[in-house]
């Protein structure tokens, strides 16, 4: 595991890296974000940015999503993985809205986390990016660069992942941090072929030697 001071270290190389990380999701306002963030799981920002062109263009408002069949928003959504369930997921979510927010998106993760097909990472996205509180959102990037680094456990959950980070990341810098992680697993510390050789985080990442080590 990282010390503190490792850890802030890792941090400034990263913001060095990405110092203008934020959220890659094309929207104009809080609907548009959730509805972006809910078809984002397991699919690529590229993918749904491409989708959404012309989805948001169509559907405006919750009441426009639920004023067509669930068959004819798939259709929409098809490229997009798990498209049936999030489908029935939006039109929950609108419908939700409509009967218990005015139509709007609540602007604390304890009332969004309420919406169907909204966890808790699509909260915490939701409410840094929307409404300006703090949040770490963990996905598959900040996960798996957390751990990789050593700031987190192997074995830790996406739980204790996300307790540890705002633990051990000032409040203050938790939305940046959360923007910068995703970048650096995104385009450096990648899933499959992460550039360690080229890393300025090697000499202290323990994953990174083992993979020189093996290469070499």
């Amino acid at each position: 595991m990282l010390t503190k001071v490792q850890i802030r270290h890792s941090l400034d190389e990263i913001t060095k890296m990405f110092p203008n990380a934020e959220c890659e999701l094309t929207y104009k306002n809080p609907f548009e974000l959730v509805i972006a963030v809910l078809l984002s799981a397991q699919c690529t920002d590229v993918l749904v940015n491409k989708v959404t062109k012309n989805l948001f263009q169509k559907y405006k408002t919750p009441e426009d999503f639920l004023a067509v069949s669930v068959e004819e928003l798939q259709s929409d959504i098809r490229s997009i993985g798990l498209y049936r369930n999030k489908a029935k997921n939006i039109q929950k979510l609108c419908r939700s809205l409509i009967d218990y927010y005015n139509g709007e998106v609540p602007n604390t993760k304890s009332e969004l986390v309420k919406l169907a097909g909204v966890g808790r990472k699509t909260a915490n996205v939701v409410a840094s990016v929307a409404f300006g509180e703090p949040a770490i959102a963990v996905d598959t990037h900040v996960e798996r660069v957390s751990k990789r680094l050593g700031i987190c456990r192997w074995k830790d959950s996406v739980i204790q992942v996300e307790e540890t980070l705002m633990k051990k990341v000032p409040k203050e810098e938790w939305t940046a941090t959360h923007h910068r992680l995703i970048f650096f697993g995104r385009y450096h510390c990648k899933a499959k072929n992460p550039n360690c050789p080229d890393c300025p985080l090697l000499g202290i990442c323990r994953e990174g030697q083992k993979r020189m080590k093996k290469r070499n």
